[in-house]
């Protein structure tokens, strides 16, 4: 029995703490034993880690609204003890995924096993039908699109009436916002439709419908024992995912195995946990540099920061502004042809870091030359962090903001940008309005994803943040990567350099926003040249980019007429793209590089065999360190 604690909401909150934490360890033991390898026993387990997942984030979110002045007694080192609850709760929720992992890990194994004899037994039929498919294939007409696009609607169909199945509710949900179902523990419902963001259609007993989390529901089995084979090795694969990607919303992929098969040769999709598009509208009010400098750039960086580190790569955009307003900054100006990726203020950004304190910091920064000596350097405008989550750990709205700069670090607090325009200013309300407004801003629009952008970018890391033009090509190089890694090499254990001028020159390729649009451009013209049917194809679409990638890519990263890249320098940002615009030109009559490449007027700098290499295991070593 435990001892007798005061009353007060941080004692209860720890002994219920002190009980969590008895429930897990008694889970973890009973996960070890020898029964516990059973389906059903699996089963269980995989319904008590959410049940107690939940708890414990209820436990968290209660603990973290507790203030010391709630407490009806005096608590002795208040703040020590509260830490200390936070960081025991971390730890089980740590434990439970571990556990959930090696579990979904013995399934994935279990289930290839399967998967190995059912090919075994299918190869021949298999065969044939797909060679009799080809014969058929050949003889149809243009009208074959129409009927493919009939019989996936049907199928389509089929699929959400095959998988209307009754759920029962493992916790109390309340809707967020317009769509959403409201139901309470243990409350049956009917699944109607099955969405691939982990959002599901249901349909409750009173016959209200709304979407539903997926990490809120168990299978609901009228009978123990009369379940269906088929039916219990697919929970075990689903609530194994879901516990495995730490308890979150998963990417379902339908009820067949063949998607565990492609896992071993595509890029998975893999959903994050913070998944969303920000637009950088302006800037206004920036203060002007002194006149001893002249600026060559005006910026914006911007990364993922959780207070204390910065979790994500740092994104810059940059910005244009009008000689009369030199104070005010805007982003994706219009111009001829594509935007440069460089001045595309739509961004995206992706997280899997569970942290409450996660958001985005912005900074703003010029690049300029000093006129007496000609040096060149940065200087910091000013900072704003925006916090993606409440205090309640809800995500804050989809909508624009307006941010006020601050001055310093991140680390520090209440430093002025323009010491000239406090925000401590006294007197009048009108008075603190007019000055207000003469504060630095930035004005941003945070954006939610339909589900076919959040379809696009789950194929991306689970932490980054890009351009929104560019998106189609970063999914390109990971799916290249993946066939590489996966299928190229003779053996998983390989650690020899793997030829590949595209995973070689791809990192390069990033730091060169230049060339990326010369990419771009190029992959634009081709896709247009592309039927409708050619486009549904990912295989052939992939042999495609790499043919252009080759044309453009390569032989201009190795031209001795393109000047070495060098940020905010007008003359060779000038240069570097009318060679490049010569260059596609050029590739645009002769349908292609080779011609270019043989002419003896093109001169590349050599090159050895090993800079066309992809270095593995170096990649990650790189990165440990």
């Amino acid at each position: 029995m435990l001892p007798r604690w005061p009353r007060g909401p941080l004692p209860c909150g720890r002994r219920r703490g002190q009980e969590l934490k008895q429930q897990v360890d008694s889970l973890l033991s009973e996960s070890r034993l020898k029964g516990a390898l059973e389906a059903s026993k699996k089963r269980d387990i995989y319904q008590r880690c959410i049940q107690l997942k939940q708890a414990i984030n209820e436990n968290k979110n209660t603990l973290q609204k507790l203030k010391k002045a709630d407490e009806p007694t005096p608590v002795g080192n208040y703040h020590q003890k509260k830490e200390e609850e936070h960081s025991l709760l971390d730890k089980l929720t740590h434990q439970l995924q571990e556990l959930a992992m090696s579990i979904s890990r013995e399934n994935i194994t279990e289930i290839g096993a399967l998967t190995e004899r059912e090919e075994d037994d299918d190869s021949a039929e298999g065969n044939e039908e797909e060679d009799n498919d080809d014969e058929e294939e050949s003889k149809e007409s243009g009208g074959e699109e129409e009927e493919t696009q009939e019989e996936e609607k049907q199928e389509n169909e089929s699929h959400q009436q095959a998988t209307s199945k009754e759920y029962t509710a493992v916790g109390n949900f309340t809707a967020q916002q317009a769509g959403d179902l409201t139901f309470k523990k243990g409350e049956m419902l009917l699944i109607i439709e099955k969405k691939p963001d982990g959002w599901w259609m249901a349909k409750n007993a009173k016959g209200n419908k709304g979407l539903v989390p997926i990490t809120y529901l168990e299978p609901y089995h009228k009978e123990e024992g009369q379940e269906s084979s088929e039916e219990g090795s697919e929970e075990d694969v689903d609530v194994g995912d879901e516990i495995a990607e730490e308890l979150e919303v998963t990417r379902r992929t339908g009820s067949h195995w063949s998607a565990v098969r492609k896992a071993l040769s595509e890029i998975r999709a893999r959903p994050s946990h913070v998944s969303l598009i920000l637009t950088l509208w302006n800037c206004k009010m920036i203060p002007l540099p002194g006149m001893s400098i002249q600026v060559l750039s005006r910026h914006v960086r911007l990364c993922l920061f959780d207070g204390n580190k910065v979790l994500s790569n740092i994104h810059t955009v940059r910005a244009t502004w009008q000689p009369k307003k030199p104070r005010t900054w805007t982003f994706s100006p219009q111009v001829t042809g594509i935007l440069p990726c460089l001045l595309d203020g739509d961004c995206f950004l992706r997280s899997n870091s569970l942290s409450p304190d996660l958001g985005i910091l912005f900074e703003l920064g010029i690049s300029y030359i000093r006129n007496s000596t000609g040096e060149r350097g940065e200087l910091s405008c000013g900072w704003v962090f925006l916090k993606l989550f409440d205090a309640s750990g809800i995500p804050i709205p989809a909508k624009t903001y307006e941010l006020f700069l601050n001055g310093g670090t991140p680390y520090e607090k209440g430093v002025e940008v323009d010491h000239s325009v406090s925000r401590r200013a006294h007197g009048s309300v009108f008075h603190q309005m007019m000055m207000m407004r003469r504060q630095p801003q930035l004005l941003v629009k945070l954006r939610s994803l339909h589900r076919r952008s959040r379809n696009i970018l789950s194929l991306l890391p689970e932490i980054f943040i890009g351009s929104m033009c560019c998106i189609h090509l970063l999914i390109f190089y990971r799916q290249i990567l993946g066939d590489v890694l996966l299928k190229g090499r003779m053996s998983m254990q390989s650690a020899d350099f793997i030829s590949n001028p595209v995973l070689a020159t791809f990192p390069t390729l990033l730091e060169q926003p230049d060339v990326m649009d010369a990419l771009r451009s190029s992959w634009a013209e081709k896709e247009n040249t592309l039927k409708r049917s050619e486009k549904r194809d990912g295989e052939f679409l992939k042999a495609v980019f790499l043919l252009v990638y080759h044309d453009c890519v390569v032989p201009l990263l190795h031209s001795t007429l393109l000047p070495p890249f060098r940020w905010a320098e007008e003359e060779t940002e000038s240069a570097r793209w009318k060679v490049i615009a010569d260059f596609l030109k050029q590739n645009q009559e002769n349908k292609g590089a080779l011609q270019a490449l043989l002419s003896p007027d093109g001169v590349h700098s050599p090159f050895d065999i090993s800079e066309l290499t992809y270095d593995f295991l170096g990649e990650i070593r790189k990165k440990a360190v």
